[in-house]
């Protein structure tokens, strides 16, 4: 099925809103407001603009829309059931889509996960990872494992929990008086000096992961609840895993009775060409958490997928009555499952993840054509994920960033910036003249910024 094809669509009058009332989240409210950029309009792998222009999608709207806007039978699906039931509580009562949802991911998760827990997003999916934790450890008898252990640069949504345990000082610093107490960081795996330019997993860093035998000593296993990290670490810029070193994180928390949380919100459906990233390392954690390409990004939803043994633990070994008191008034919305089910339809009838497989060596390839133009400093790549990373400027770093993106939006194209890295991760549908588009615009766009 080719998708490069881009109908345009009438699009009606629309009256420009005043900028004022709205605090944006993670933007520079003051600098968009006087110069906004405003989408009104997707299909497929492109956005429209209020003055009409095309803008194609190198992002897949913010890692999400991994199977292309607008699709008709997800969006088919959504009306449906709004016209059905708009909306079931969760808390004592149940709908058919809630578990067939569920049923429908336990069946591309890896085994051992086998039990589903819905949120309304990533923040919401980590910080109910890490209450279930607890509440294992709890039931496991042992109260004392509190300590989550995070890593420097992860990220894992805006929750206070996954602030606490995320790595990215700046989200971090107007909030550290509240965060979690009892967190501590493994050493992020970037290291430019050994791996620059690294095609796939960089081939130096397993040994990085020993320093979690290090925090066992320091704090004792019988303190450490879980381990949290992204397999490849999205927001931060693209860092991706050294050969050898999940296995590693894997085995210590094995030998030490440690749980391993992957926070796969941005690596799962498909992203790394691959149903998740525990598929594509071989490392399977005993606890997921899952958001985005869940529903395309059509409706809001997050998941954490557990072990059957943490469920037993927790469900089965409890009294009568509410076994984990957690939840959330949207889980496993109606709307928001219709349009999981009708999602994880599309990716399987169009065979996405494998789609995004035969394409993994091309993109590549475009990623690492970018290899000696201006501040260019390092190319990462893996799945349909890349991070360009740019010399920063002295005294400003994150300018040459941000000014890339905004010559790219310029030109047609969306990209991330990230500081100074530039992330690209279109929708799995992309054609490979949509990948060429995307890199010749990113390279004029390097050539230009000084």
């Amino acid at each position: 099925m080719s998708h490069t094809s881009f109908e345009t669509l009438p699009i009606p009058p629309v009256t420009a809103p005043s900028l004022e009332e709205l605090w944006m989240p993670f933007t520079a409210n003051r600098a968009f407001k006087r110069a906004p950029r405003m989408l009104v309009a997707a299909k497929d792998m492109h956005y429209t603009t209020d003055d009409g222009r095309q803008i194609l999608d190198g992002t897949a709207g913010l890692w999400c829309v991994n199977a292309g806007h607008c699709r008709d039978s997800i969006t088919a699906a959504i009306r449906e059931q709004a016209g059905t039931m708009d909306y079931a509580p969760p808390f004592q009562m149940g709908h058919p889509l809630m578990f067939e949802l569920a049923q429908r991911l336990t069946r591309i998760l890896p085994d051992a996960l086998d039990r589903v827990f819905f949120s309304n997003s990533g923040s919401e999916a980590v910080d109910s990872a890490l209450k279930i934790a607890l509440a294992y450890w709890q039931a496991k008898g042992e109260p004392s494992r509190v300590r989550f252990i995070g890593r420097a640069r992860g990220y894992h949504g805006v929750g206070f929990g996954g602030v606490a345990v995320g790595g990215i000082d700046a989200n971090r610093k107007q909030f550290m008086a509240q965060l979690l107490p009892v967190v501590d960081h493994l050493p992020h795996t970037h290291d430019p000096a050994r791996n620059a330019f690294s095609r796939g997993q960089p081939a130096f860093g397993a040994e990085l992961a020993d320093e979690l035998e290090a925090m066992v000593a320091k704090h004792g296993a019988s303190s450490i609840a879980a381990v949290i990290i992204e397999p490849v670490a999205g927001s931060t810029g693209v860092l991706i895993p050294p050969v050898g070193y999940l296995e590693r994180i894997r085995e210590i928390c094995d030998r030490h009775g440690i749980l391993l949380i992957f926070d796969e919100v941005i690596t799962g459906f498909g992203r790394l060409a691959s149903a998740f990233a525990a598929e594509k390392f071989g490392v399977t954690p005993d606890i997921m958490t899952l958001a985005k390409g869940i529903t395309n990004a059509t409706v809001p939803m997050g998941a954490v997928c557990v072990r059957g043994s943490i469920y037993d633990a927790v469900v089965n070994g409890a009294g009568a009555g509410i076994e984990l008191f957690h939840g959330y008034t949207y889980s496993g919305h109606p709307l928001a499952a219709a349009a999981g089910l009708a999602t994880l339809d599309v990716y399987q009838r169009e065979g996405l993840f494998e789609r995004a497989a035969s394409l993994e060596s091309y993109w590549a390839d475009a990623v690492h054509a970018l290899r000696g133009l201006p501040h260019v400093i390092d190319l990462r790549n893996i799945g349909i994920v890349a991070g360009i990373e740019l010399e920063s400027r002295a005294g400003a770093a994150g300018a040459r960033g941000f000014e890339t993106f905004l010559k790219c939006f310029e030109a047609g194209v969306l990209v991330r910036s990230t500081a100074d890295t530039i992330a690209l991760s279109p929708p799995l549908i992309v054609e490979k003249q949509q990948i060429d588009q995307m890199f010749d615009t990113l390279a004029k766009a390097l050539r230009v910024v000084s």
